[in-house]
């Protein structure tokens, strides 16, 4: 039987709590909890929404438009944080295994979005052959448009620079923002049909509400 996403990112949590410094676990925990305490849906992206014209920088070096990605059915848009995220490393996969050989038997895209410059992002598209799109989304532009930034809070900056660390220099925008996890239909005409925004990062769309939602616009293109 194949395992869930909630599955797998909760064995990352589980490995987590058995071998991380405590005082290092809990900056991650509170972290997490602070955004979905904080959350303000009212925000986000929502079905119905106009996308707009956007343009991103695949990091095998074409150029993808909106226009593009739907130009044979909807899009869908994975929002991920960056290229050595570990939980991306499970969640992206994951939609390769389960989501994207029937997003393509649909003739449908599929494109994993992060702020992260190419050159970079590279990465984690190499490291698991994947063969859908894996793009570049400028300064945060777009994502910042559907309203789905965060920023790390304080305790976890301090906890960052304290290893030397700073998210900013690993995604190469310069600043301390990333994608909350976000998974976005998009139909032909260029309307959101489907959005699901997940502040806690360990907490992700499974595969079958997104297919779902695509096949709905399949029938209704059909009638």
């Amino acid at each position: 039987m194949t395992e869930s996403l909630a599955q797998l990112l909760g064995a990352l949590h589980a490995e987590r709590v058995a071998t991380w410094e405590p005082a290092a676990l809990q900056v991650n925990i509170d972290q997490r909890q602070r955004l979905v305490d904080e959350a303000d849906p009212a925000g986000w992206v929502k079905v119905g929404d106009r996308a707009p014209a956007f343009s991103l920088r695949e990091v095998d070096g074409e150029t993808l438009t909106l226009a593009d990605l739907t130009t044979q059915g909807p899009a869908v848009l994975i929002f991920f944080r960056f290229a050595t995220c570990p939980a991306c490393n499970i969640a992206l996969p994951y939609y390769a295994r389960t989501l994207w050989p029937r997003l393509k038997a649909l003739g449908v895209s599929l494109t994993a979005v992060s702020p992260q410059v190419a050159d970079r992002l590279l990465e984690i598209k190499r490291k698991h052959g994947f063969d859908f799109n894996v793009a570049t989304d400028a300064d945060a532009a777009l994502a910042r448009h559907f309203g789905i930034l965060y920023e790390y809070d304080e305790p976890s900056k301090a906890a960052a620079l304290a290893k030397g660390s700073f998210i900013g220099d690993t995604t190469g925008i310069g600043t301390w923002e990333l994608p909350q996890p976000t998974v976005l239909v998009i139909d032909q005409n260029g309307v959101v049909a489907f959005a699901d925004v997940s502040p806690d990062w360990l907490a992700r769309t499974e595969a079958e509400p997104i297919l779902a939602a695509v096949k709905a616009l399949s029938l209704l293109a059909a009638e």
